[in-house]
């Protein structure tokens, strides 16, 4: 059996979490036979992942290289009836799920249109094109769109779009990491080859597209039009995915508001190979609060930082380690973070380490685990933190409570004074650390292994490709 596993701007391009994920999988499975596309910003990237033997085709999808491409011959009817469909469905406020089967099936109209010979990308700018997104906009919404959004907006959903204009994979099941654009690879096999999808989830995708666009450098306009179409996408995902194997129940419940069959879903949790995470036996000498991840704004660090400048006011000889690479693009956000150390008068006590060698290593350098994200799924440095008997301070976003439950301290998000009085509490008492350090190392045992997990996705795809 062969299996196409699909995600942005992950693996074997870049660290993290969901690389983690797919590299599991594939390892995990020796015995099937695997590909993976992976959508990226101009095809320049270079694995930084050891690509195992049974991975046998990587496809690097870039979605911003060059500009779009023009046949010379205007985009035609059969173009412009479905995109005019498109825009009704994007521009009109809805019930989170509603039209999600009539949006897919927009979405295949402009698909049929690009493998037809038409030049999808370079129809959506097209200047009648562009007429039909002001018009529709006036029609549909009180506010305004002048020429120069609507050229932002549709080069932007080009480059968006430009996965239904590919080639549709051959291979016996999809499997993708994440909703958003990358099921429209998925899409397309479906509607091409009849291919079965499985839809992951470790994170709420449209829910960081909001996030992500609060700060994106657009105007109001053209803010509005992506985050609609992100919103339809995520619905037209959970109709197109014959299997929804959310990360954590937090999630499901997101799917399920957004219009998914309950029917299709299964929570599948990620998990960890205990051997490869041994019990911290020791501590540090100093009382130490380590962060292990990418730098990246949905991992807050600027409330970690604000934090631990409590921690080390009460604490004198705290220190707070913070390990992770920075990913290309979040450079400034990097230096964001050495400007508020320098500003709380942390140096020395609050050090950014870079990336590890092997995980392991950081969480047996922390009396403590700390994570301040915004958004995330089901961590796997909570788990793997857990499974090293290493108690964890974390915010409660998506799946982390499920993960943690009492075997570590839950605060708020965006509270650097709660994450604050959490860490101090497990820093200055040393048997409550240890009595939650034995519970986490239990309770990965007990729910949260790598053959547990890779069991439960051997029988989703049996059961989808029997």
């Amino acid at each position: 059996m062969k299996v196409t596993l699909v995600s942005e701007g992950t693996y074997p391009f870049a660290m993290g979490g969901v690389s983690v994920w797919m590299d599991q999988l594939i390892k995990g499975m020796p015995d099937y036979r695997w590909d993976v596309v992976t959508m990226t910003v101009d095809g320049a990237e270079r694995p930084v992942w050891d690509l195992p033997p049974n991975l046998e085709q990587v496809i690097n999808l870039p979605l911003w290289k060059g500009g779009h491409r023009r046949s010379g011959r205007p985009p035609g009817r059969e173009f412009a009836e479905a995109y005019e469909r498109f825009l009704q469905i994007v521009l009109t406020p809805a019930v989170m799920g509603a039209g999600s089967a009539e949006f897919l099936s927009v979405l295949e109209s402009l698909y049929r249109y690009a493998h037809d010979g038409g030049d999808l990308v370079g129809a959506l700018v097209a200047n009648d094109s562009l007429s039909q997104l002001m018009d529709a906009w006036y029609w549909n919404r009180t506010d305004g769109i002048n020429l120069a959004d609507a050229i932002v907006a549709a080069d932007l959903m080009g480059h968006m779009l430009r996965p239904l204009a590919e080639p549709p994979l051959r291979t016996d099941l999809t499997h993708v990491a994440m909703n958003g654009l990358s099921m429209l690879v998925a899409m397309t096999a479906k509607w091409q080859h009849g291919t079965p999808v499985v839809l992951s989830e470790h994170g709420v995708y449209l829910r960081e597209r909001y996030l992500q666009y609060v700060h994106e450098p657009v105007s109001h306009a053209v803010r509005v039009l992506l985050l609609s179409f992100f919103r339809r996408l995520a619905g037209a995902a959970y109709v197109a995915a014959d299997r929804i194997a959310p990360h954590s129940s937090y999630n499901r419940r997101w799917q399920l508001h957004n219009g998914a069959d309950p029917d299709r879903i299964r929570v599948m949790y990620n998990g960890v190979d205990p051997d490869d995470f041994p019990l911290a036996e020791t501590e540090p000498d100093e009382p130490t609060l380590v962060f292990m991840g990418r730098v990246d704004p949905l991992k807050d660090l600027h409330t970690l930082i604000r934090a631990f400048a409590i921690v080390h006011d009460k604490i004198p000889k705290a220190k707070l380690r913070i390990f992770g690479g920075v990913p290309a693009g979040n450079e400034s956000y990097h230096q964001s973070c050495l400007e508020l150390i320098d500003e709380l008068d942390l140096e020395g006590a609050a050090v950014f380490e870079g990336r590890v060698s092997t995980p392991v290593d950081a969480y047996h350098a922390g009396s403590v685990v700390a994570l301040t994200s915004i958004s995330e799924g089901f961590p796997y440095t909570v788990v793997e933190a857990m499974a090293c008997g290493r108690t964890v301070v974390c915010t409660n976003v998506g799946g982390v409570a499920e993960a943690v439950a009492d075997a570590g301290l839950i605060v708020p998000p965006r509270d650097h004074v709660a994450a604050a009085d959490a860490a101090v509490r497990l820093l200055q008492d040393a048997p409550l650390r240890r009595r939650l350090g034995a519970i986490a190392r239990d309770r990965v045992l007990e729910r949260f292994t790598l053959r547990q997990s890779l069991d439960d996705y051997r029988a989703v795809y049996t059961e989808l490709w029997p």
